[in-house]
C-alpha cells in the first residue's frame, strides 16, 4: 500500500508523528510517532508506536505484523548505531 501520511506533530529532538490514510477516514488509518524521551544520567528512551483503525483493520493483520517486524529490525539498528557513537 502507498500512503501520503499527513504530519500531525513535529517537536525538534522530541517527537515526530504522523496519520496515513488509505482513500478516506474510517477505511484504514494508521497514525506512527516516534519519540525521544529523556532521562536522568544524560541517557534517553526511543519510543516507537503505531495505532491502526478502520473497517479494513481485521483484513490486514497479516501485513501489520511483517510491518512489526520491520519496526523492531530498524529499532535495534539504530540501538546499535547510538551505541556505537556513544562508545567512540
Amino acid at each position: 500500500m502507498t500512503f501520503k501520511p499527513t504530519v500531525r506533530a513535529v517537536h525538534a529532538n522530541r517527537e515526530l508523528r504522523w496519520l496515513g490514510r488509505l482513500l478516506v477516514p474510517g477505511i484504514f488509518d494508521g497514525e506512527h510517532s516516534l519519540q525521544i524521551e529523556p532521562l536522568d544520567g544524560g541517557r534517553s528512551r526511543f519510543v516507537q508506536s503505531e495505532r491502526f483503525s478502520g473497517l479494513l483493520v481485521g483484513l490486514v493483520k497479516g501485513a501489520l505484523a511483517k510491518t512489526a517486524a520491520g519496526f523492531e529490525q530498524m529499532n535495534t539498528a539504530l540501538k546499535e548505531r547510538v551505541e556505537q557513537q556513544a562508545a567512540a
